[in-house]
């Protein structure tokens, strides 16, 4: 029975479509994670594809290893003797790109000093140029030190409590210093994108099994139906098991397929660096690796994706109509956009399903919540949520489809 209502999902032309749309989609963003990475050669000329990120690896692993004091002020000197170079100053732009080169190799550990030096809530590309050698000593005390002068301003001290401070202080203290620098393009392109496939995926995954329990009263066979020996139980069920089935498979297939690609065309160096060591991370309080932000943003957003899609097929058997079975999960994606101004709202918005989508941003985010005396990030509590919740809607899914009256 689970197989005849997975040749009824996948029968469709629609969903034939849908599907082909979905391919074509992990093509193109596959394209895009793998040409976004961009090199400059000694004569100024941009490059771009593999052989641009072999040649990138190359000047920025000559920087591998750990970010002591001592490597710093070597990337401060490199620095200083770009910017007085006639290439730097001269107002030609491939003179510019020349200079530029120069500094791809260190311009990790740059942007690094930048975040460091810079107020917590600012960034300034120059800030490196007016840093001298004897602040170097403050490079990883500045992170923690920018974070209580954030946590103690006006704009956000009435936002945590006290308990709430302490906990992303002490997770800052926690990190391992020296940091270890290893080039990581590979990574951070793949996860720039993941949350945009896993999107798409969980769309086109509702719009699949959308009809999954309405059509039976669209198409006038709900009397047929329900009148056999099984319907009202293990029909109801093969339909259940059949969506499940159906969503995993695109999920983990299309998942696979596009990070395989990444990280087949472009390799795994870099799988063990902190996330602070790349772009956007240096702020989070999560102390991770990129290699388990990628398993996080999949699991992830393989637990968001099965809620979503047992959301929508909960509503198709209530309203029995698959229109509002994919616009519900549509619907729940765009909410937190309209509502994301308003900051009191900011503790509801970091628990929303959209959230589980896009794990590899959430990390970035201070959303940390207190449960009586003990205080937790939001990552754990999303897991716990809507894995709690898929389970209640099975049940309910059955329950409410079982009991459905026959169209007069």
């Amino acid at each position: 029975m689970v197989r005849f209502e997975l040749k009824k999902i996948f029968a469709k032309s629609s969903n034939k479509i849908a599907l082909i749309i979905l391919l074509v989609a992990i093509v193109v963003i596959s394209y895009f994670a793998i040409g976004s990475i961009e090199y400059v050669d000694s004569s100024g000329n941009s490059h771009t594809g593999i052989t641009a990120y072999n040649r990138l690896k190359e000047v920025k692993n000559e920087w591998k290893g750990n970010i002591t004091e001592s490597v710093l002020q070597e990337v401060l000197e490199e620095n200083n003797k770009i910017k007085s170079s006639e290439e730097y100053l001269s107002k030609n732009d491939t003179e510019n790109n020349i200079a530029y080169s120069r500094g791809q190799g260190f311009s990790d550990i740059k942007d690094m000093i930048n975040r460091s030096f810079c107020d917590f809530q600012e960034y300034d590309y120059y800030r490196v140029d007016t840093v001298t050698p004897s602040e170097l000593g403050n490079f990883y005390s500045n992170r923690i030190d920018n974070l209580k002068k954030w946590l103690s301003s006006d704009s956000v001290k009435d936002n945590y409590t006290k308990q709430e401070k302490e906990y992303l202080v002490e997770k800052y203290e926690e990190m391992q210093i020296p940091f270890y620098y290893e080039y990581a393009g590979a990574w951070t392109s793949l996860l720039y994108y993941l949350p945009v496939l896993i999107m798409l995926i969980m769309l086109v995954g509702t719009f699949l099994i959308s009809g999954i329990f309405s059509d039976e009263f669209r198409l006038k066979a709900d009397s047929i139906f329900f009148s056999t020996v099984y319907g009202r139980s293990k029909a109801i069920r093969s339909k259940i098991v059949a969506g499940f089935v159906c969503i995993t498979a695109i999920y983990w297939i299309s998942i696979c397929c596009f990070s395989g690609v990444v990280l087949g065309c472009l390799g795994i160096d870099g799988a063990n660096c902190l996330i602070q060591t790349s772009l956007g991370g240096w702020k989070s309080f999560y102390n991770i690796t990129l290699l388990q932000k990628f398993l996080l943003t999949i699991i992830g957003g393989y637990i968001g994706v099965l809620f979503m899609s047992t959301l929508s097929m909960l509503v198709s058997a209530k309203m029995r109509s698959s229109v509002l079975a994919v616009i519900v999960p549509f619907v729940i994606l765009l909410v937190p956009s309209f509502l994301s101004d308003f900051s009191v709202l900011s503790k509801i918005l970091g628990l929303l399903p959209d959230q589980l989508l896009q794990i590899s941003s959430s990390v970035n985010y201070f959303n940390v919540y207190q449960i009586g005396s003990k205080v937790i990030g939001a990552i754990p509590i999303l897991f716990t949520i809507y894995l709690i919740c898929y389970f209640i809607l099975l049940p309910l899914l059955y329950r409410i489809y079982k009991k459905s009256e026959l169209n007069s």
